[in-house]
């Protein structure tokens, strides 16, 4: 009896490894991509965007990662008005139960737009107030053998304070040191606010119109060719509101988010409900599901 004890648990200890190893190699995980929040006291955001976190919780994600556009917005604003915004944000991301990594979007920038009436030389002007509240504008975080990137992809354009698409060259270095640091077999995702590519225009105006510098990463070809002797396969984008994917090669997906506050929480956008993503990894695949989480406009 003692021998078959023993050799029942040499075969559960052998099963044990034999399974570890094969998860270890084909890891599975889950996580969500909620973009476009627009967070506000305004138009019953506060309530929807808790909806949306009470959702994310039942399904238990590894980790939740934001696509910009968190608040509703500091371009245009005063200081109290921007604070008060990033505080509520803030105090809302506390009710996700999984661990969070934040994407900056163009209305996280305080103070660009003259309407604003603050100085350049305020201590949280532009992107300082982000980066005071919430963290580095650009970073990565690697899980179960896959490696994220995320980056910041405003930059401002002109006196103004418009804002173009665009990854800038102390960015572009730091991508260049990352990537030598990161085996050429391990799965990226990377994660922008503002688009590489996008048809949206196109199938709005038609075949030959152009991108305008605000809608889509200017450098797009230059930081992309930055992966091309890595493993990319998806990148996580957000800013339109709408749900795309653009499949390259079967190589490289590009998947527009929709957005957690459909059209600025005045309802859907373009037929396209509240909503965010759910990405589903099983070895080096990769599914997801655009999730509506049943929020209607209330008035």
């Amino acid at each position: 009896m003692k021998r078959n004890i023993s050799i029942n648990r040499l075969i559960l200890i052998c099963f044990i490894l034999l399974s570890n190893l094969l998860f270890a190699q084909n890891p599975r995980f889950k996580f969500i991509f909620m973009t476009d929040l627009h967070i506000q006291r305004e138009a019953n955001a506060v309530e929807g965007v808790k909806k949306a976190i009470s959702e994310i919780n039942k399904l238990n994600p590894d980790f939740v990662i934001t696509g910009g556009d968190l608040i509703m917005d500091a371009l245009a604003v005063s200081y109290e008005r921007a604070d008060s915004l990033y505080n509520l944000f803030n105090e809302t991301m506390k009710l996700i139960n999984a661990p969070v990594y934040h994407t900056i979007g163009n209305h996280e920038i305080f103070g660009w737009y003259p309407q604003s009436k603050v100085s350049s030389d305020h201590p949280e002007y532009g992107k300082k107030m982000f980066e005071k509240r919430i963290g580095k504008t650009y970073r990565t975080f690697e899980h179960k053998g896959w490696k994220f990137f995320i980056l910041d992809s405003i930059e401002k354009l002109n006196e103004e304070g418009k804002y173009e698409g665009r990854v800038n060259a102390e960015q572009i270095s730091w991508l260049k040191n990352e990537l030598s640091k990161t085996d050429k077999g391990t799965p990226i995702v990377v994660v922008t606010h503002i688009p590489f590519i996008t048809a949206l225009t196109q199938i709005q105006k038609g075949s030959l119109e152009p991108n305008t510098p605000g809608l889509v990463i200017s450098n797009s070809l230059e930081v992309l060719s930055l992966f091309k002797e890595h493993n990319l396969k998806l990148v996580l984008q957000g800013h339109l509101h709408i749900l795309e994917e653009i499949n390259f090669n079967n190589r490289v997906r590009f998947l527009t988010g929709g957005a957690v506050s459909g059209r600025w929480w005045a309802g859907p956008n373009n037929g396209l409900e509240e909503g965010f993503v759910i990405v589903n990894v099983d070895g080096e695949n990769l599914t997801y599901e655009y999730f509506d989480y049943g929020w209607d406009v209330k008035k």
